[in-house]
């Protein structure tokens, strides 16, 4: 399957300010189809926004027919180009990581959907994937009921509600009053996740991890969960992981996303019968 690749500039408002976001739409084209039809996927990057890593990741997902566009995250406070791969480069992403609100995320997700959703050659199925602090995004964004389908690369500040600003990390098993952290919000998924983890990443602790998978069995997500013995952070960033990059499971990372989007967003499934499906207990 061939890939065309083009932006869209997308004004978003958030906090009674509109700015514009740039979305990098990666889309896979059957030469004699022109009006062949694809389910969407919103793509969100790292702390660097859509850097080459992410950009061949996004060429990966298309070119298994899926329309992917990826949001430049700190359109509030910069241009879309990505940030370098050094010391100034995630300083600043973790800065603005942490100066952009929720409302803020949350309106660029909704944004990215509507854009998707406005391709002739879009199905109208939508998921969502991203790794780090797209890990968190994609999760995120899955509140919207429209996402079907979720796949996460070790997603960042869950488990400790400090995504956007905040005063400290908070990883207690209740959440604050009127909480808009998503670990919180866990109940409004209604899609099904992947979340996958490596068990030698120090930014998503033992602790953090098991908080976060019994918030989802909490909630009834359906979810599948993947941790991987000897995976560090970022193991799947091919460029400047700081020798953390594993291709053998980032292969079998990449089928899990395979294998749900497949199924869920591929295959015509009708509405669930909201049925309680017995499980047998035999060899």
């Amino acid at each position: 399957m061939l890939i065309k690749e083009s932006h869209a500039d997308v004004p978003t408002t958030a906090n009674g300010k509109t700015t514009s976001m740039r979305i990098l739409v990666f889309y896979p084209t059957i030469p004699g189809y022109p009006n062949a039809r694809f389910p969407g996927v919103v793509l969100f990057s790292e702390i660097y926004q859509v850097t080459g890593p992410v950009a061949r990741f996004a060429r990966q997902i298309a070119g298994q027919g899926y329309i992917v566009a990826a949001p430049s995250s700190y359109h509030d406070f910069t241009g879309p180009e990505p940030l370098a791969y050094d010391v100034l480069g995630t300083d600043q992403g973790n800065d603005w990581k942490v100066a952009k609100t929720l409302e803020s995320y949350d309106a660029d997700s909704y944004g990215t959907v509507d854009y998707l959703l406005t391709l002739p050659t879009c199905t109208g199925r939508i998921g969502t994937t991203g790794m780090c602090l797209g890990g968190h995004l994609a999760l995120r964004a899955s509140l919207d009921p429209r996402i079907t389908a979720c796949v996460t690369y070790f997603a960042t500040d869950v488990h400790s509600r400090t995504l956007g600003p905040h005063e400290a990390a908070n990883t207690s098993s209740t959440p604050p009053p009127d909480s808009t952290h998503t670990l919180d919000l866990l109940p409004n998924l209604k899609g099904e996740a992947a979340l996958i983890f490596g068990i030698k990443d120090t930014h998503v602790p033992d602790a953090g991890r098991d908080l976060i998978r019994q918030k989802l069995r909490d909630a009834g997500v359906v979810f599948s969960w993947h941790e991987f013995a000897w995976a560090q952070h970022a193991f799947i960033r091919d460029e400047l992981s700081k020798g953390r990059y594993d291709p053998a499971i980032t292969k079998a990372c990449f089928e899990v996303l395979l294998e749900l989007f497949g199924r869920v967003l591929k295959v015509e499934l009708g509405e669930a019968d909201g049925k309680v499906h017995k499980v047998e207990h035999v060899c």
